[in-house]
């Protein structure tokens, strides 16, 4: 294993963005303190780690703001805050923890993976976007004019300028090294995209038919070149049913079950490039909404699920 990748397969590095502009429903700006208050740091200490808390990014008040543009709503204040989040996940990695970013909501995944492409120089990564939703969506084509419904497009250098230059001109990741996990909830524009075959993607559909082992690791195998290249893993929780995840930003039945959820992470957890490289080189985990929930119990399954992609099984698996 590099010594770079050495150092940060035992060090992560946590960042909160309290972010609730991107969407319509209020409450996922308190997802960070959910889920800290449910354990992650001291859970993720126990698997032994060595964590660090960065804090929670500066985000304006919602409250405070005009929405502006309808069909691109608060635009600048979310450019403003994906700007800071790309610089902090810069600083994470040059401090050599990988870094682990809790929202808020997905729109931030725009300032993530930009700091990690800004970080990379150049050096190819997978993104591994898990979502109920595909999040390809253009002010143009965007039925409600929400943010957290563009970051894909916005991540392939399609949309805003305020948005596709940061972290660089030009897009932060190929097509070819893109993945989509658990879609089941698309506006016509992202079905004419998908449907155009650029895009590889596991839709409900192809988790129900060929069940989840085989959807992740053909996905994990794609987004990682074969498992050649690291991959920035962005997990939103409204892929999971409502079911067992009732408290996040825009709820679809028809989700990943527990199990399901589960051993996707798992199986995560256990894979790692052919150097011995972990294959999570960064992560986001996002749109927990404790105003929605129940006891917080979807920030407390959030922090399991980070836990499962995060920790190494010392039992082999065992042959049927």
């Amino acid at each position: 294993m590099p010594p770079e990748a050495e150092s940060m397969s035992s060090k992560l590095g946590i960042i909160g963005v309290p972010l609730d502009l991107g969407g319509n429903r209020r409450g996922v700006d308190m997802g960070p303190y959910a889920m800290r208050h449910a354990g992650l740091i001291s859970r993720l200490r126990k698997l032994g780690y060595e964590v660090r808390d960065f804090g929670n990014l500066e985000v304006p008040g919602r409250d405070e703001l005009e929405f502006g543009d309808p069909t691109m709503r608060y635009l600048p204040e979310i450019a403003q805050v994906c700007e800071r989040l790309c610089d902090r996940v810069e600083e994470v990695l040059e401090l050599g923890y990988r870094p682990i970013t809790i929202g808020g909501d997905h729109s931030c995944a725009i300032g993530s993976v930009a700091g990690v492409s800004r970080f990379r120089k150049g050096q190819p990564f997978g993104l591994l976007w898990v979502d109920a939703h595909g999040d390809l969506n253009l002010p143009e084509t965007s039925p409600s004019g929400n943010i957290h419904g563009m970051p894909v497009s916005v991540l392939l250098d399609r949309g805003p300028e305020i948005l596709t230059r940061l972290g660089g001109d030009g897009a932060k990741v190929q097509v070819s090294d893109l993945v989509h996990i658990g879609i089941r909830e698309l506006d016509p524009h992202e079905v004419s995209r998908l449907a155009g075959g650029e895009h590889c993607y596991y839709s409900m559909l192809e988790i129900d038919a060929y069940g989840i082992h085989e959807v992740t690791m053909a996905g994990l195998k794609k987004v990682s070149r074969n498992f050649t290249v690291p991959i920035h893993f962005s997990f939103d929780l409204d892929v999971v049913d409502p079911d067992v995840a009732p408290g996040v930003g825009s709820p679809v039945a028809g989700g990943l079950t527990y199990r399901e959820a589960h051993l996707m992470m798992e199986l995560i957890a256990q894979a790692t490039l052919q150097d011995g490289s972990p294959l999570i080189y960064s992560m986001d985990i996002v749109e927990v909404n404790p105003i929605l929930d129940q006891r917080n119990r979807t920030a407390d399954m959030a922090v399991g699920l980070t836990v499962s992609a995060l920790e190494r099984r010392h039992l082999p698996l065992q042959p049927l």
